[in-house]
Protein backbone atom coordinates (compact mmCIF):
# COMPACT_ATOMS: atom_id res chain seq x y z
CA UNK A 1 0.00 0.00 0.00
CA UNK A 2 1.19 3.46 -0.91
CA UNK A 3 0.74 6.74 1.07
CA UNK A 4 2.07 10.27 1.26
CA UNK A 5 1.99 12.63 4.16
CA UNK A 6 2.21 16.05 5.14
CA UNK A 7 3.38 17.22 8.05
CA UNK A 8 4.12 20.91 8.77
CA UNK A 9 4.85 24.25 10.66
CA UNK A 10 6.39 22.41 13.69
CA UNK A 11 10.56 22.69 14.50
CA UNK A 12 12.92 21.10 12.53
CA UNK A 13 13.90 18.42 15.98
CA UNK A 14 10.00 17.89 16.53
CA UNK A 15 9.85 16.65 12.76
CA UNK A 16 12.78 14.67 13.40
CA UNK A 17 11.41 13.39 16.82
CA UNK A 18 8.37 12.17 14.76
CA UNK A 19 10.35 10.61 11.87
CA UNK A 20 12.78 8.66 13.90
CA UNK A 21 10.01 7.24 16.17
CA UNK A 22 8.21 5.51 13.30
CA UNK A 23 11.51 4.96 11.14
CA UNK A 24 13.31 1.24 11.88
CA UNK A 25 16.50 0.41 10.70
CA UNK A 26 19.34 2.83 9.69
CA UNK A 27 18.48 6.55 8.75
CA UNK A 28 20.07 7.90 5.98
CA UNK A 29 20.39 11.93 6.43
CA UNK A 30 20.95 13.87 3.21
CA UNK A 31 21.91 17.72 2.72
CA UNK A 32 21.38 19.06 5.81
CA UNK A 33 22.34 22.68 6.66
CA UNK A 34 24.12 24.08 9.31
CA UNK A 35 20.94 24.58 11.55
CA UNK A 36 19.57 21.00 10.72
CA UNK A 37 22.60 19.55 11.41
CA UNK A 38 23.12 21.08 14.58
CA UNK A 39 19.10 19.54 15.63
CA UNK A 40 20.32 16.37 14.71
CA UNK A 41 22.82 16.10 16.88
CA UNK A 42 21.39 17.18 19.32
CA UNK A 43 18.02 14.91 19.19
CA UNK A 44 20.52 12.01 19.26
CA UNK A 45 22.47 12.72 21.74
CA UNK A 46 18.88 13.02 24.16
CA UNK A 47 17.75 10.18 22.64
CA UNK A 48 17.74 6.95 25.08
CA UNK A 49 17.99 4.62 22.41
CA UNK A 50 18.71 6.76 19.23
CA UNK A 51 18.70 4.99 15.62
CA UNK A 52 21.56 4.19 13.42
CA UNK A 53 22.11 7.48 11.25
CA UNK A 54 24.36 7.84 7.99
CA UNK A 55 24.84 12.02 7.62
CA UNK A 56 25.81 13.30 3.96
CA UNK A 57 26.54 16.75 3.63
CA UNK A 58 28.51 19.31 2.29
CA UNK A 59 32.02 19.54 3.63
CA UNK A 60 31.42 23.59 4.58
CA UNK A 61 28.56 22.08 7.04
CA UNK A 62 31.22 19.51 8.52
CA UNK A 63 33.46 22.15 8.71
CA UNK A 64 31.32 24.53 10.66
CA UNK A 65 30.50 21.64 12.80
CA UNK A 66 34.13 21.16 13.57
CA UNK A 67 34.54 24.88 14.56
CA UNK A 68 31.85 24.67 17.42
CA UNK A 69 33.36 21.80 19.94
CA UNK A 70 30.36 21.23 22.14
CA UNK A 71 28.83 20.15 19.14
CA UNK A 72 31.73 18.86 17.48
CA UNK A 73 32.63 16.37 20.34
CA UNK A 74 28.97 15.85 20.86
CA UNK A 75 29.41 14.17 17.78
CA UNK A 76 32.06 12.69 18.28
CA UNK A 77 30.46 10.74 20.94
CA UNK A 78 27.72 9.54 18.99
CA UNK A 79 30.52 8.00 16.54
CA UNK A 80 32.24 5.97 18.97
CA UNK A 81 28.72 4.85 20.20
CA UNK A 82 28.06 3.74 16.78
CA UNK A 83 25.45 6.27 16.24
CA UNK A 84 26.36 8.37 13.92
CA UNK A 85 28.72 8.67 10.79
CA UNK A 86 29.20 11.42 8.52
CA UNK A 87 31.03 12.38 4.97
CA UNK A 88 31.27 15.19 2.75
CA UNK A 89 29.47 15.04 -0.19
CA UNK A 90 31.66 14.69 -3.45
CA UNK A 91 29.18 17.40 -5.37
CA UNK A 92 26.29 19.56 -4.69
CA UNK A 93 23.35 18.49 -2.63
CA UNK A 94 20.28 19.54 -4.33
CA UNK A 95 17.54 18.27 -1.64
CA UNK A 96 17.17 18.06 2.55
CA UNK A 97 15.98 14.03 2.70
CA UNK A 98 15.90 11.38 5.43
CA UNK A 99 15.97 8.02 3.33
CA UNK A 100 14.96 4.91 5.41
CA UNK A 101 13.94 1.19 4.07
CA UNK A 102 10.33 2.15 4.38
CA UNK A 103 10.30 5.71 3.51
CA UNK A 104 11.59 8.47 1.74
CA UNK A 105 11.28 12.01 3.57
CA UNK A 106 12.04 15.56 2.27
CA UNK A 107 12.46 18.10 4.49
CA UNK A 108 11.63 22.05 4.17
CA UNK A 109 13.19 25.01 6.09
CA UNK A 110 11.25 28.10 4.96
CA UNK A 111 11.88 29.35 8.41
CA UNK A 112 14.08 28.76 11.51
CA UNK A 113 11.23 28.20 13.65
CA UNK A 114 8.85 25.62 11.12
CA UNK A 115 9.83 22.98 8.57
CA UNK A 116 7.49 20.81 6.92
CA UNK A 117 7.93 17.50 6.28
CA UNK A 118 6.83 15.32 2.80
CA UNK A 119 6.59 11.38 3.11
CA UNK A 120 6.30 8.77 0.84
CA UNK A 121 6.44 5.08 1.17
CA UNK A 122 5.63 4.01 -2.48
CA UNK A 123 8.11 1.34 -3.06
CA UNK A 124 9.46 2.04 -6.64
CA UNK A 125 10.29 5.59 -5.84
CA UNK A 126 11.78 4.92 -1.99
CA UNK A 127 14.13 2.03 -3.78
CA UNK A 128 15.40 4.44 -6.68
CA UNK A 129 15.84 7.02 -4.13
CA UNK A 130 17.80 4.94 -1.73
CA UNK A 131 19.92 3.44 -4.75
CA UNK A 132 20.63 7.07 -5.32
CA UNK A 133 21.52 8.14 -2.24
CA UNK A 134 23.51 4.86 -1.66
CA UNK A 135 26.06 5.90 -4.50
CA UNK A 136 26.06 9.52 -3.24
CA UNK A 137 27.37 7.95 0.08
CA UNK A 138 30.11 5.91 -1.95
CA UNK A 139 31.20 8.67 -3.59
CA UNK A 140 31.54 11.16 -0.08
CA UNK A 141 35.28 11.91 1.59
CA UNK A 142 35.57 10.89 5.21
CA UNK A 143 35.91 14.01 7.34
CA UNK A 144 38.06 14.36 10.58
CA UNK A 145 36.50 16.47 13.04
CA UNK A 146 39.70 16.46 14.79
CA UNK A 147 37.54 16.67 18.18
CA UNK A 148 37.74 13.66 20.56
CA UNK A 149 34.45 12.77 22.45
CA UNK A 150 32.97 14.84 25.18
CA UNK A 151 33.03 11.84 27.93
CA UNK A 152 36.47 11.20 27.45
CA UNK A 153 37.24 15.11 27.42
CA UNK A 154 35.93 15.40 30.93
CA UNK A 155 37.10 11.96 31.79
CA UNK A 156 40.27 12.77 31.10
CA UNK A 157 40.06 16.28 32.94
CA UNK A 158 38.82 14.73 36.08
CA UNK A 159 41.89 11.85 35.92
CA UNK A 160 44.36 14.99 35.66
CA UNK A 161 42.73 17.42 37.71
CA UNK A 162 40.20 15.86 40.05
CA UNK A 163 36.90 15.27 39.91
CA UNK A 164 36.29 18.97 41.83
CA UNK A 165 38.06 20.78 38.82
CA UNK A 166 36.59 18.38 36.10
CA UNK A 167 32.94 19.44 37.16
CA UNK A 168 33.50 23.22 37.24
CA UNK A 169 35.26 22.24 33.56
CA UNK A 170 31.82 21.00 32.26
CA UNK A 171 29.72 23.67 34.31
CA UNK A 172 32.00 26.90 32.98
CA UNK A 173 32.13 24.95 29.22
CA UNK A 174 28.72 24.44 28.71
CA UNK A 175 27.36 27.89 29.98
CA UNK A 176 30.27 29.19 27.52
CA UNK A 177 28.80 27.34 24.91
CA UNK A 178 25.70 29.75 23.72
CA UNK A 179 28.11 32.82 24.50
CA UNK A 180 30.02 34.76 21.82
CA UNK A 181 32.54 36.85 22.03
CA UNK A 182 33.92 36.97 19.01
CA UNK A 183 35.77 33.29 19.41
CA UNK A 184 37.21 34.11 22.47
CA UNK A 185 35.86 32.28 25.41
CA UNK A 186 36.25 28.78 23.44
CA UNK A 187 37.09 25.46 24.92
CA UNK A 188 41.44 26.53 25.44
CA UNK A 189 40.13 29.70 26.92
CA UNK A 190 37.48 27.83 29.68
CA UNK A 191 39.90 25.11 30.21
CA UNK A 192 42.91 28.22 31.59
CA UNK A 193 39.96 29.92 33.04
CA UNK A 194 39.20 26.99 35.59
CA UNK A 195 42.81 26.00 36.17
CA UNK A 196 43.32 29.76 36.97
CA UNK A 197 40.47 29.40 39.39
CA UNK A 198 41.65 25.81 40.91
CA UNK A 199 45.72 27.58 40.44
CA UNK A 200 46.85 24.64 38.34
CA UNK A 201 49.82 25.24 36.45
CA UNK A 202 50.15 25.91 32.59
CA UNK A 203 52.36 23.36 32.24
CA UNK A 204 49.89 20.71 33.33
CA UNK A 205 46.78 21.97 31.06
CA UNK A 206 48.21 22.25 28.19
CA UNK A 207 50.10 19.44 28.40
CA UNK A 208 46.88 17.63 29.65
CA UNK A 209 45.18 19.91 26.23
CA UNK A 210 47.42 18.33 23.51
CA UNK A 211 47.01 14.65 25.27
CA UNK A 212 43.24 14.64 25.22
CA UNK A 213 43.14 16.00 21.71
CA UNK A 214 41.79 19.12 22.10
CA UNK A 215 44.80 21.83 21.35
CA UNK A 216 47.78 21.79 21.02
CA UNK A 217 50.72 23.13 23.34
CA UNK A 218 51.32 26.13 21.43
CA UNK A 219 47.68 27.19 20.95
CA UNK A 220 47.01 26.76 25.11
CA UNK A 221 49.97 29.16 25.21
CA UNK A 222 49.32 31.74 23.27
CA UNK A 223 45.36 31.74 24.29
CA UNK A 224 46.97 32.28 27.89
CA UNK A 225 49.02 35.60 26.81
CA UNK A 226 45.94 36.96 25.07
CA UNK A 227 43.72 36.63 28.54
CA UNK A 228 46.74 37.92 30.21
CA UNK A 229 46.36 41.08 27.80
CA UNK A 230 42.59 41.54 28.24
CA UNK A 231 43.11 41.22 31.93
CA UNK A 232 41.50 38.04 32.73
CA UNK A 233 44.25 35.82 33.56
CA UNK A 234 47.97 36.21 35.80
CA UNK A 235 50.54 34.14 36.68
CA UNK A 236 53.21 33.66 39.32
CA UNK A 237 56.61 31.68 38.64
CA UNK A 238 56.76 28.59 40.41
CA UNK A 239 60.41 27.09 40.75
CA UNK A 240 60.99 23.38 40.09
CA UNK A 241 64.08 21.89 40.80
CA UNK A 242 65.97 21.22 37.33
CA UNK A 243 64.66 24.07 34.80
CA UNK A 244 63.29 27.17 34.24
CA UNK A 245 60.13 27.89 36.83
CA UNK A 246 56.83 26.84 35.93
CA UNK A 247 53.93 29.31 35.56
CA UNK A 248 50.94 28.88 37.95
CA UNK A 249 47.58 30.31 37.08
CA UNK A 250 45.61 32.88 38.57
CA UNK A 251 42.19 35.24 37.69
CA UNK A 252 43.34 38.20 37.02
CA UNK A 253 40.47 40.48 38.19
CA UNK A 254 38.49 40.50 41.36
CA UNK A 255 35.05 40.33 39.37
CA UNK A 256 36.26 36.63 38.25
CA UNK A 257 37.65 35.77 41.40
CA UNK A 258 34.56 36.46 43.29
CA UNK A 259 31.64 35.17 40.53
CA UNK A 260 30.55 31.45 41.22
CA UNK A 261 31.20 28.78 38.88
CA UNK A 262 27.90 29.08 36.87
CA UNK A 263 28.61 32.78 36.16
CA UNK A 264 32.50 32.64 35.58
CA UNK A 265 31.71 32.03 32.20
CA UNK A 266 29.01 35.33 31.90
CA UNK A 267 31.65 37.03 33.35
CA UNK A 268 34.75 36.43 31.29
CA UNK A 269 31.77 37.00 27.98
CA UNK A 270 30.94 40.91 29.81
CA UNK A 271 34.59 41.36 30.16
CA UNK A 272 35.88 40.25 27.02
CA UNK A 273 33.34 42.31 25.27
CA UNK A 274 34.02 45.59 26.95
CA UNK A 275 37.47 45.24 26.06
CA UNK A 276 39.00 47.79 23.54
CA UNK A 277 39.72 45.88 20.10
Amino acid sequence: MTSTSEQGGQSVTENLRVIFTEASGVVNAMGFDEDATRDLVEMLAESEEPSQVRLLVDDDVLKWLRDDFMLASTAAELLEADVLEWRAAAGRLDDTLLVTEEMVVSLLTPTEEESAALATDDEEFVAAVRERWNGHWEEGEQFDLRTPAYSRVLDTFADEFGSAVESDFGTVLESAADMDADGWLDEVAVALLVAAKHGQLLYDISRWGEDAGVASKATFSRKKTQLEEQGLLETEKVPIDVGRPRLRLLLGDERLREADTEELASVAHEMLSAAPA
